[in-house]
C-alpha cells in the first residue's frame, strides 16, 4: 500500500525530545503583505510606517513590523507543531535579533525541547524552540512556546514528561540588537506623535489606552490567512461546530497585534518590540467582541553600549468588551478577571 500524501499533522505521541523540525514553505516578505497588515490592525508607529522617517534616524528602509514577522514565521510552524493544538499556551525567552525588511525571505526550523502529557490521557503539552532566519542565515528572532496538543490515541504510550527550564526574562544586555543606532537630534516627535521619552515613563505607571477595536469574522480570517497559519480552529466551522466552543476561535496572535497597535495612544515612541519575557492567551476570544487595552510599566533599564535608546518593560493586558479605565486585571477573587484576553510581558525601546 501506497504511503499517504496526505499530511494530517504531528499529534502528541509524535513528537520526541531533540526532533528538529524543518517547515516549509519560505516567505518573502513585501509591501504587500505591509499594506494588509496596516489595514486589519491600524498600527502607527513612525518608524515602521514612513521610510523616510526610518531612514532618518538610521535604519535602511522603514523595516517591517516585528509582530508581523512573529505571524510569518509562526504560520510556518503550524502544520508540524500545533494543526492537532487545542489552545496555544504561552511563550517565553522570545527575542527579535535582526531587523526584517520588505523582500527579505524568512524561513523557520523548531525544535521539540519540553513534553508533558496530560493527566486525561487524551491531549499533551509540546514545547517547542522556533528559529527563524533570513535569506542570508542571520537569525531574526528566535522564541519558545508550548501548546495542547490532541494524541492521536489516547492509549498511546509516551515518554518521560520534561519541562524544560525557561528564563522568566530577558536580559536588558540583549536588547537593541535589532534596532541600528539611532540618531536621536533626526527623530522628530511632532511626526512620530509624541513628546514623550523614555526618561518619562516611570516604573509602575499605568496607562489606559483609551481606544477599542471590534473583531469581525472576515478580519481575523483573512489576518491568519495571511500568515499561512491553517490551524482547523481558526477557519473550520464545520469542525468547530463539534467543538467545545462551537465556534471558531481567533489566532491569540490577532490579539496580540490588534493590542499592540492600540498601545499607540500613550506609547507613541515605543517604536520597537525588542523582547517578549512571557505571555499568556488567558481566555478564547471570538468574533464580534471588542478589544481593549492597557499597559502598565514593570521596569526600566539602560541597554548596555547604547546612549540613544533605553528600554521599558511592558505589561500589556488586553480585555474583551471592557474598557480599561480600571486597569482589569484580576478579580476580587484572585483570579483573572473574565474580560481580559492577555497579558504579555515585553521589553521595547524607545530614545533617549
Amino acid at each position: 500500500m501506497s504511503k499517504s500524501k496526505i499530511n494530517v499533522g504531528n499529534f502528541f505521541e509524535d513528537f520526541k525530545l531533540g526532533q528538529q523540525l524543518r517547515h516549509a514553505a519560505p516567505r518573502t516578505i513585501t509591501v504587500g503583505e505591509v499594506a494588509l497588515y496596516t489595514a486589519l490592525y491600524l498600527p502607527r508607529f513612525a518608524v515602521q510606517s514612513s521610510k523616510a522617517f526610518a531612514q532618518a534616524i538610521g535604519y535602511k528602509d522603514a523595516p517591517i513590523d516585528d509582530l508581523l514577522v512573529f505571524h510569518m514565521v509562526l504560520g510556518k510552524t503550524v502544520p508540524d507543531v500545533s494543526l492537532n493544538a487545542l489552545a496555544n499556551l504561552g511563550y517565553a525567552d522570545f527575542k527579535f535579533l535582526n531587523p526584517v525588511y520588505p523582500e527579505d525571505t524568512i524561513d523557520a526550523v523548531s525544535e521539540v525541547i519540553g513534553l508533558k502529557e496530560n493527566s486525561n490521557k487524551e491531549t499533551g503539552v509540546v514545547y517547542v524552540r522556533t528559529t527563524g532566519k533570513n535569506q542570508r542565515g542571520e537569525v531574526v528572532l528566535s522564541y519558545a512556546r508550548w501548546v495542547m496538543v490532541k494524541k492521536r490515541d489516547k492509549g498511546a504510550v509516551v515518554g518521560p514528561d520534561l519541562i524544560p527550564d525557561l528564563p522568566t526574562s530577558v536580559s536588558p544586555a540583549e536588547l537593541g540588537r535589532a534596532a541600528p543606532q539611532i540618531n536621536v537630534a533626526a527623530y522628530d516627535k511632532a511626526l512620530s506623535g509624541s513628546s514623550f521619552i523614555w526618561a518619562d515613563y516611570q516604573k509602575g505607571e499605568k496607562i489606559d489606552h483609551i481606544d477599542g477595536m471590534t473583531v469581525e469574522e472576515a478580519e481575523h480570517m483573512l489576518a491568519t490567512r495571511l500568515y499561512q497559519n491553517n490551524s482547523k480552529v481558526h477557519f473550520n466551522q464545520f469542525y468547530e461546530s463539534q467543538g467545545r466552543f462551537g465556534k471558531r476561535i481567533i489566532y491569540g496572535g490577532h490579539v496580540i497585534s490588534m493590542a499592540r497597535a492600540l498601545s499607540f495612544n500613550g506609547l507613541e515612541n515605543v517604536f520597537h518590540i525588542s523582547a517578549i519575557n512571557g505571555g499568556k492567551h488567558i481566555n478564547p476570544f471570538f468574533a464580534g467582541g471588542t478589544i481593549f487595552a492597557w499597559s502598565e510599566v514593570l521596569d526600566k533599564a539602560e541597554i548596555p553600549g547604547r546612549t540613544d535608546i533605553g528600554a521599558l518593560r511592558l505589561r500589556l493586558v488586553a480585555t474583551k468588551d471592557k474598557p480599561c479605565k480600571d486597569f482589569p486585571l484580576n478579580g476580587a477573587d484572585g483570579k483573572p478577571d473574565p474580560s481580559v484576553l492577555l497579558d504579555l510581558d515585553y521589553w521595547a525601546v524607545l530614545p533617549r
